[in-house]
């Protein structure tokens, strides 16, 4: 009797598996991006002083690192599904560190805003592959404990922001003034730099596509059509170009439409597969994205001007304003696992209902009291606002990646931090532009409270809308 040896298999690769300390250092990489792009709002009247800067320019500032931000997010995911995330991670963290640098050393206003749109591109190849390395590397209960934490950390990222860049001005480290809100980010970046070439683990995408360069030019030129005009225009005086750029946004979003579905159908890869919106966790999930993170983008910055110009609080003590807000979330945050399990995205309705709550406690404090508004008296409604905030956000980023196949998984964690970070800069052009036009013509504090009524309104209108959403989550 003999015996036929047959070649065994080489068993395979054993699936990565991201750690804890693998974990911190992913989040506090999508956290530096985050809490930068708020941090500068508090520094603008530093800046603007030291650098000779008028408003137009000063918003320059803001604008270009959200810009190059957001038109590169998709394009950054699906490099690492191409090149590999871990790699893209490590290069985008690099590429951060330097930018920040630059803007701290900037010797005049043009070039910090040459640096500052570096940061921005910077930050688009790093941050999609913290969510992408998140959706592959974790399974189960750990996937959902993940994709919550980085949910937390991005709501306290732009509340931090407002605290931390507070701080940073007025203790006037070394004598540096407002350089110290980029310089900050240098020995952050050199912690983490040492810990994600030992704990992040490398993934990539099975079978990787090509570059989808006309749509990646297309979703660029719509982007800024949209975003330049509206974050430009209030500063620039509405000029010719702004209302172009505005009218052309329709023709080149429908444009990149077409040019993906025809892509798709003809066995291509788009950047933006039109297959990925037909998920119908996915695709609502979007739509509950763009109001929740433009309402939230568009109240800090009129909380901040608010406090600074309207009551001239000071940088620490504006940003302490900020805190309970802070703390309510994080609060929210960690209670949501355990509610997820026994009530499912019903908590995203209900977050909105009590942030709706916390808006309104807010408005009437302006309406009623100002200008004898303090921290204190707004204390009880920013607290309510933020558990409402904490109850939707990390649930509803587990809600979008529920059903996104791990190979797409930088391509789907592209498409939702773009939808995010665009919704943040028009939130910032819009409810601030209305803000700013109705202080101009009365009080302040009516201004603020009208503002903060629309909040509400949306807030109602997206829990109204968030209980179409599947009762599950991943």
């Amino acid at each position: 009797m003999t015996t036929t040896l047959r070649p065994s298999r080489p068993p395979a690769a054993p699936a990565p598996v991201l750690g804890s300390l693998g974990l911190f250092t992913v989040l506090l990489g999508a956290a530096l991006p985050l809490v930068d792009f708020f941090i500068v709002n508090v520094a603008l009247p530093s800046i603007g002083r030291d650098l000779g800067a008028g408003e137009a320019l000063l918003e320059l500032f803001v604008a270009g690192y959200g810009l190059s931000y957001a038109v590169l997010l998709v394009l950054g995911g699906r490099l690492g599904d191409l090149f590999g995330r871990r790699r893209l991670f490590l290069a985008g963290l690099v590429a951060f560190g330097v930018t920040s640098l630059l803007c701290g050393v900037a010797p005049s206003a043009w070039a910090l805003v040459a640096a500052r749109v570096a940061q921005g591109a910077a930050a688009a190849l790093m941050l999609p592959q913290v969510l992408a390395t998140l959706h592959s590397s974790t399974t189960g209960a750990r996937r959902a404990r993940a994709i919550g934490l980085y949910g937390a950390t991005t709501g306290l990222a732009f509340v931090t922001g407002q605290i931390l860049g507070g701080l940073l001005v007025a203790a006037d480290v070394a004598g540096l003034g407002w350089r110290a809100v980029f310089l900050v980010n240098v020995p952050a970046v050199l912690l983490a730099l040492p810990l994600a070439l030992r704990t992040v683990p490398e993934t990539r995408a099975a079978a990787p596509a090509p570059l989808d360069v006309r749509g990646t030019v297309l979703l660029a030129l719509a982007l800024v059509a949209l975003l330049a005009p509206l974050t430009e225009g209030r500063a620039a005086g509405w000029p010719p170009w702004t209302w172009g750029a505005l009218a052309a946004f329709p023709l080149l979003a429908a444009g990149f439409w077409r040019a993906e579905r025809r892509t798709e159908l003809r066995g291509g890869t788009p950047l933006v597969p039109p297959s990925l919106l037909r998920l119908t966790p996915l695709r609502r999930g979007l739509a509950l994205v763009l109001p929740l993170s433009g309402g939230f983008g568009g109240f800090i910055l009129v909380i901040a001007v608010a406090l600074q110009q309207g009551l001239e609080l000071g940088p620490v003590a504006s940003g302490a304003a900020l805190a309970p807000m802070a703390l309510a979330f994080f609060a929210a945050s960690l209670a949501g696992p355990r509610l997820v399990a026994r009530w499912g995205t019903r908590v995203i309705p209900a977050g909105a209902v009590v942030q709706a709550a916390g808006l309104g406690m807010l408005a009437w404090t302006a309406a009623s009291s100002w200008p004898d508004v303090t921290p204190w008296t707004l204390a009880p409604g920013m607290a309510v606002a933020g558990l409402g905030q904490g109850l939707q956000l990390p649930v509803l980023f587990r809600v979008v990646l529920a059903e996104v196949p791990a190979d797409r998984a930088g391509v789907g964690s592209g498409v939702m931090v773009t939808t995010q970070q665009s919704a943040l800069a028009l939130g910032v052009a819009t409810l601030g532009s209305l803000f700013l036009t109705l202080a101009a013509r009365g009080s302040m504090g009516t201004a603020l409270a009208t503002t903060l009524l629309i909040q509400l309104a949306l807030s109602l209108l997206t829990a109204l809308y968030a209980l179409r959403l599947p009762r599950a989550t991943a």
